[in-house]
């Protein structure tokens, strides 16, 4: 079992810049994935961005350009750099792991960010 444990999430105004992190109870060096995903309200969970191990990542493409997603093995954590926050990107945003592809993901419990005037 592994736990994920998100924070940064907050109140940011249009245009603002906020920095999600999450650290991971075990290794994840050799996991396949990890990643961000994030659900507003009244919608549905949606892939945010994440990176594959090798260092490959995707973004979903409304956020391309603006988040950028980093993992660091060694300390067993994955990050969200968001910058040109728009009131669109409000949503409880989860961190994910996968350790294989044939495996069920790993969730964090949330983090709330708000991009509100």
């Amino acid at each position: 079992q592994v736990q994920l444990v998100e924070s940064g999430g907050g109140l940011a105004q249009p245009g603002g810049s906020l920095r999600l992190s999450c650290i991971a109870s075990a290794s994840i060096a050799s996991f396949y994935s990890m990643g961000w995903y994030r659900q507003g309200p009244g919608k549905q969970r949606e892939l945010v961005a994440r990176v594959i191990s090798g260092g490959t990542t995707d973004y979903a493409d409304s956020v391309k350009g603006r988040f950028t997603i980093s993992r660091d093995n060694a300390r067993n954590t994955v990050s969200l750099q968001m910058n040109s926050l728009k009131p669109e990107d409000t949503a409880v945003y989860y961190c994910s792991a996968k350790p294989l592809p044939s495996m069920a993901t790993y969730w964090g419990q949330g983090t709330q960010v708000t991009v509100s005037s």
